[in-house]
């Protein structure tokens, strides 16, 4: 019984996260389709939300690489993957919401970079999470 609850939790933790992520596809996905007319469309708005979903999903929370007094010195890549891809999807997605509601218009080379610097941390979270999850 104990092990069962423990699984739902997880999964309960992991639909979490995911639909976190996909709320943060949407809000960069609003702002950077308000600023560049050519990506107002829908699946525009899906693509990003299902990259967050997707992305946080798999990159936060990956298994941990065991630390060995032998291998003090080594870095884990996925971990450092995952930490940083999430920095820059989250990052992205609450300067996107802060443009939103503060009613700013910053030039479209903002749009371009918070849409590059998503990309990359949703790239990176996948990556990580993926990468864990093979040597697991």
């Amino acid at each position: 019984m104990r092990r069962a609850v423990r699984k739902t939790a997880h999964v309960l933790e992991r639909c979490g996260l995911a639909l976190a992520g996909a709320a943060c596809g949407l809000f960069v996905a609003a702002y950077v389709g308000s600023t560049i007319s050519g990506l107002t469309t829908q699946g525009f708005l899906l693509v990003m939300m299902l990259s967050g979903a997707i992305g946080f999903y798999l990159g936060i929370d990956e298994p941990p690489t065991p630390f060995h007094e032998g291998y003090a010195g080594e870095i884990d890549a996925a971990e450092f993957l995952s930490a940083a891809g999430t920095f820059c999807a989250t990052l992205t997605a609450f300067a996107s919401v802060a443009i939103i509601i503060l009613r700013e218009s910053p030039h479209a080379a903002w749009a371009f970079a918070v849409l590059v610097l998503w990309v990359a941390g949703v790239a990176m979270q996948i990556v990580a999470g993926a990468a864990a999850r093979r040597r697991k």
